[in-house]
């Protein structure tokens, strides 16, 4: 059973009911609705279909949002530039047109306020590089050092200089009030630059009877200055690599990446591997030597999970990546991992409870660890133990909180009535339904990790049973 989990990207390739069965059959976990490219429309349609089949299939499935978040881009232009070295190209702001022929417009007008001369600008997605020479007025006068092809609403990246973009626009404010009406199950914050981001995040939430978990992408210099506070405020972290990539110095990008896993497995926060993992399969059926071995490393990390963008929006072979994806992590998996979560920091009785059940079923080679949940907090516990051998099975009552540990690596959840005052009466319950479902048989050793009744009082236990 492979623990990784998979996020994947919905497209015009993957958003037909058929395409989400299918890929919820090739091992899809959570699927990723990005806000940069989907009407509201779109995402009702796109979340009905997904609920319908995800309950046809008796599966619980993730949806996340993914906002597009402050994003700089150029404006319209009436045909593309054709753009060489050494020639002058003018940014203006606040609609200011420019009479020169190599000229745009930005949708950012304090873009002139917070460049300086001497600045490096990357437009779309770094594949054009350009040097601020001078600024005057709202006009910036820039020399371009790489040739490259200029389209209309291009995105603009600026390495080291920090913005004074909002952390969340009105388009991602009317785009979370739209997944809170749909219940999503995880919102991502992109461009998170600050632990207080978050926090205006969860100000938004809050008044919302369901509370999807919140997400902080790591994308720029910023974020990696304030890691430490970004990972403690946030529920989740998604080290996302395509922005990451253009803003810091390429040779950096792994270890950023090694250091975030780390520094999330020593803390108890799910960590996403995320942006070009399978690239070359938007338009191969095979991915690259090199990609394979990306996909292992975040694996053999023991990330939560990794995720595909464009590979399952507009790529010709979705269903091929989530076998990539399976084959690759269900291998390096039986491998070993990093062992990154042994240097985990327990905090409280019940983190150590959980600790001395995983201890256990490594000991034992258990077949299951299983929970019994209201909030999570046990079976996410479990997942940050990363258990070497066992599978986490978590019992929950609701299927808004099975959805929600989608994301936790090594964690299949089941929705069941919960009897809370006869714990023994949910243990056969639970043993009953896995052993149904041919995940255990008679002789199977399991470990429980959950309440017991002590007299007349219920006290958490690490229990193990063999199916009988």
């Amino acid at each position: 059973m492979r623990r990784t989990k998979i996020i994947a990207t919905l497209g015009p390739a993957t958003d037909s009911p058929e395409m989400l069965g299918r890929m919820i059959e090739g091992g899809m976990n959570i699927a990723r609705l990005n806000m940069s490219h989907a009407p509201h429309d779109w995402v009702r349609r796109v979340v009905r279909d997904l609920r319908a089949a995800a309950a046809a299939r008796g599966v619980s499935i993730g949806i996340l949002m993914d906002t597009q978040g402050p994003a700089i881009r150029t404006g319209d232009l009436p045909a593309k530039l054709e753009l060489k070295p050494g020639q002058k190209f003018t940014f203006t702001v606040r609609g200011e047109r420019s009479e020169e022929h190599h000229s745009v417009d930005v949708n950012y007008e304090n873009f002139i306020n917070d460049i300086s001369v001497g600045d490096i600008v990357l437009v779309d997605n770094g594949a054009i590089h350009m040097k601020v020479l001078a600024k005057s007025g709202n006009h910036i006068e820039c020399e371009v050092l790489t040739p490259g092809t200029l389209g209309s609403r291009r995105h603009i990246n600026l390495p080291g200089v920090r913005v004074s973009l909002p952390a969340l626009t009105a388009k991602d404010l009317a785009d979370i009030a739209l997944g809170l009406e749909l219940g999503v199950d995880f919102i991502a914050l992109s461009f998170c630059r600050e632990a207080k981001d978050l926090q205006q995040l969860r100000a938004v939430i809050a008044p919302a009877p369901h509370q999807p978990l919140v997400i902080a992408k790591i994308e720029d210099q910023q974020a990696i200055r304030n890691l430490a506070e970004i990972i403690a405020e946030a529920d989740a972290i998604m080290v996302a690599r395509g922005d990451l990539g253009i803003e810091v110095p390429y040779e950096e990008l792994p270890i950023i990446q090694r250091k975030t896993v780390k520094q999330c497995l020593r803390l108890g926060k799910p960590v996403i591997v995320a942006t070009h993992m399978l690239e070359s399969m938007i338009s191969s059926p095979m991915p690259t030597r090199a990609e394979i071995t990306d996909v292992a490393n975040a694996v053999f990390e023991q990330a939560d999970a990794i995720m595909l963008s464009g590979e399952t929006t507009v790529g010709k072979y979705p269903l091929k990546c989530l076998e990539v994806f399976n084959r690759v992590a269900g291998r390096i998996e039986r491998s070993g991992g990093a062992g990154f979560a042994g240097h985990a920091e327990l905090h409280d009785a019940r983190q150590k409870l959980v600790k001395a059940a995983v201890v256990m079923a490594d000991e034992l080679r258990a077949d299951a660890l299983i929970t019994f949940t209201r909030t999570g907090t046990m079976p996410r516990y479990a997942a940050w133990m990363r258990p070497r051998w066992s599978p986490i099975y978590a019992f929950c009552e609701t299927s808004g909180m099975a959805q929600s540990l989608t994301l936790n690596w090594g964690v299949t959840s089941y929705v069941i009535p919960l009897d809370h005052g006869n714990p023994e009466k949910n243990f056969s319950a639970a043993l009953r339904l896995l052993v149904e479902k041919g995940l255990l048989t008679k002789g199977h050793t399991t470990v429980i990790a959950g309440a017991v009744l002590s007299g007349t009082q219920r006290v958490d236990a690490v229990q193990m049973r063999v199916v009988e």
